[in-house]
């Protein structure tokens, strides 16, 4: 079963209000976010890391970095990576490389949430695939996917090309 009707499921079965859009290929959260006519940190990107021998998954705005040292600081880590291409296309065989939903349960993966995404009423995230996009509320996403709220990431530095 695609990822997308796992998704529906899981948010009509907890009676979650929800919408889902489809709009152009967008390969980052930043061009997810243009293509939805939001501001980037309403939208959510999932980042997998892998520490001391187990994947995690991060949930932080577009508009922000993970910062690995405060994700070794935060998770108890001794030691903390990016998850590579390889190892992400098998742990989500149901989405678009990148294009994972924040929704650990649904891959047996613990989820932390950056606490800078509680600031807005709502957020959208990739449904799967770097087309779809699931809006719901940010209080109902915390209830139903219970990530533990921790701070994970940085703001941009701006880059100059001089």
């Amino acid at each position: 079963m695609p990822v997308l009707e796992k998704l529906r499921d899981l948010l009509q079965t907890n009676q979650v209000p929800f919408t889902q859009t489809t709009h152009p290929t967008a390969f980052t959260a930043r061009e997810v976010a243009s293509a939805e006519h939001l501001p980037a940190r309403e939208v959510a990107k999932t980042v997998v890391i892998f520490g001391d021998g187990r994947f995690h998954m991060i949930v932080i705005p577009a508009n922000r970095v993970v910062d690995l040292q405060e994700v070794r600081l935060a998770l108890g880590l001794t030691h903390v990576r990016l998850a590579t291409e390889d190892e992400l296309a098998k742990l989500f065989p149901d989405c678009e490389l990148g294009a994972m939903p924040p929704f650990g349960s649904l891959y047996g993966m613990a989820v932390y949430f950056d606490g800078s995404l509680n600031g807005d009423d709502t957020i959208a995230f990739n449904a799967g695939t770097h087309r779809d996009v699931v809006h719901m509320r940010t209080e109902d996403y915390l209830r139903l996917a219970q990530p533990a709220v921790v701070t994970l990431a940085r703001t941009m530095a701006m880059r100059h090309g001089w």
